[in-house]
C-alpha cells in the first residue's frame, strides 16, 4: 500500500472520529467556554433543570459532552374515547401537567387536537398560586379531576356510571336558557349537565369524569335514568364529544 492510499485512509478514519453524530431538539454539545449557566441562559431553563436531566453531581461540563437541555416530548393525537384522566394515567402524568403543557382553560379535549406530553416531567405542584383567574379555574378544576388520595369525605360521596352525550346552547333557534333558568348563551363555557331528576336532583354540584366540576342544571326528553348531557360551548365540541361512558361522582 502507498504512503498516499495511507495517508488517505487515514484522513478517512479521522473524519468519520470527528464527524458530530445528529442531535435531537432536546440536545445541545458542550463548546469551549461553555458553562452550565450561559446554557441555563440561552436555552431559558435553570441550572437545576440540567442537574435533573442530565443527573449531573457537579457544574462541571467539557466540550464534546451532549446535555439534555429540555424534556422529551410525546405528541399524542386525541383519539375518540379520549380523556385527560385517561391520558393522564397512560403517561404517568398529572391533569394539571397536560392542561399546563397544552394552555387548556378546562379537561374537554377534542377528537383530531394534538397534545403535547412530558412522559418523564416532574409533577406540577398542584399548590402553586396562578398568575390570573382563568388559569386559577383550571387548575382548581384540574385539582378536582386528579385528587385520587381517599378520605373521609370522599368515601361518603357516591359516583355513578352513566352515558353521556353533549349539547350546546351554540344553535339557530336556541334560547339557551336552561330549565332552572340559566343563560347559556351569556357563558358559554359554563358546566352544566342535563339530568333525570329522579337520579340527580336539580341544583346538585357533580364531578364528570373527562368534563370536570359541573351543576345539574337541566333536564331533557331523552335523558332518563343513568344518562346525563354535558353542556358544551360549540357544536363541534358536541360532536367530538359523541356517546360516552363516564363516572359522576356527587359533590353535593
Amino acid at each position: 500500500m502507498s504512503n498516499k492510499l495511507v495517508l488517505s485512509f487515514l484522513a478517512v478514519v479521522m473524519l468519520m472520529a470527528i464527524r458530530p453524530f445528529a442531535l435531537h431538539a432536546q440536545e445541545y454539545r458542550v463548546e469551549h467556554g461553555d458553562s452550565l449557566w450561559k446554557i441555563a441562559h440561552d436555552f431559558e431553563v435553570s441550572v437545576t433543570e440540567l442537574y435533573e436531566l442530565n443527573k449531573l453531581d457537579s457544574p462541571q461540563i467539557f466540550p464534546g459532552q451532549v446535555l439534555q437541555v429540555e424534556e422529551e416530548e410525546v405528541i399524542h393525537q386525541i383519539e375518540r374515547g379520549d380523556t385527560l384522566y385517561a391520558l393522564a394515567i397512560e403517561y404517568e402524568v398529572t391533569i394539571l401537567d397536560l392542561m399546563n403543557w397544552n394552555d387548556l382553560d378546562t379537561d374537554l379535549i377534542i377528537v383530531g387536537d394534538e397534545l403535547t406530553i412530558y412522559p418523564n416531567a416532574e409533577a406540577v405542584n398542584a399548590d402553586v398560586t396562578s398568575e390570573n383567574t382563568e388559569s386559577t379555574s383550571a387548575t382548581s378544576q384540574a385539582q378536582s379531576s386528579q385528587n385520587t388520595e381517599p378520605n373521609e369525605q370522599q368515601s361518603n360521596r357516591k359516583t355513578m356510571n352513566m352515558t353521556a352525550t353533549a349539547y350546546t346552547a351554540e344553535c339557530d333557534g336556541c334560547s339557551g336558557i336552561t330549565y332552572t333558568g340559566l343563560n347559556l348563551n351569556e357563558d358559554r363555557h359554563k358546566k352544566v349537565i342535563a339530568v333525570d331528576p329522579n337520579v340527580i336532583p336539580l341544583g346538585t354540584r357533580v364531578h364528570v369524569e373527562g368534563y370536570g366540576e359541573a351543576i345539574a342544571g337541566d333536564i331533557g326528553s331523552a335523558i332518563k335514568g343513568n344518562k346525563i348531557d354535558i353542556h358544551v360551548p360549540t357544536k363541534d365540541e358536541a360532536f367530538s364529544w359523541g356517546v360516552r361512558e363516564v363516572a359522576v361522582t356527587i359533590l353535593d
